[in-house]
């Protein structure tokens, strides 16, 4: 008999977790559905689309239940780079109202 160390998560844990995927999902279509417009709907579909992304890495993944070092490795970087690509967004967008205010003339 071979012995395997290991931990066991629970089945329910993943069916609950695959039911608020599911749930998730049906908010996203209904945003559609509903024909919601404007920074509404695409503030709605990210929040339901980060919280799909969140439940998948940390259940699904296994990410809930790593050392906090492999979290911060992990989400550290990660964040730097969104953060970087906001920053450049902005200013981008400052360039080139500056560059059609002077040049519009």
């Amino acid at each position: 008999m071979s012995e395997t160390s290991g931990q066991q998560h629970p089945v329910g844990v993943y069916l609950k977790v695959w039911i608020l995927l599911f749930v998730l999902s049906t908010f996203s279509y209904l945003v559609d559905f509903y024909h919601v417009e404007g920074y509404l709907r695409w503030t709605l579909i990210l929040i339901f689309m980060a919280l799909k992304a969140g439940f998948i890495l940390a259940i699904f993944m296994h990410v809930a239940w790593e050392r906090l070092a492999l979290k911060y490795v992990l989400f550290v970087p990660l964040s730097a780079v969104a953060i970087l690509i906001l920053l450049m967004a902005i200013e981008g967008d400052y360039t080139f109202l500056t560059r059609e205010t002077f040049f519009d003339q």
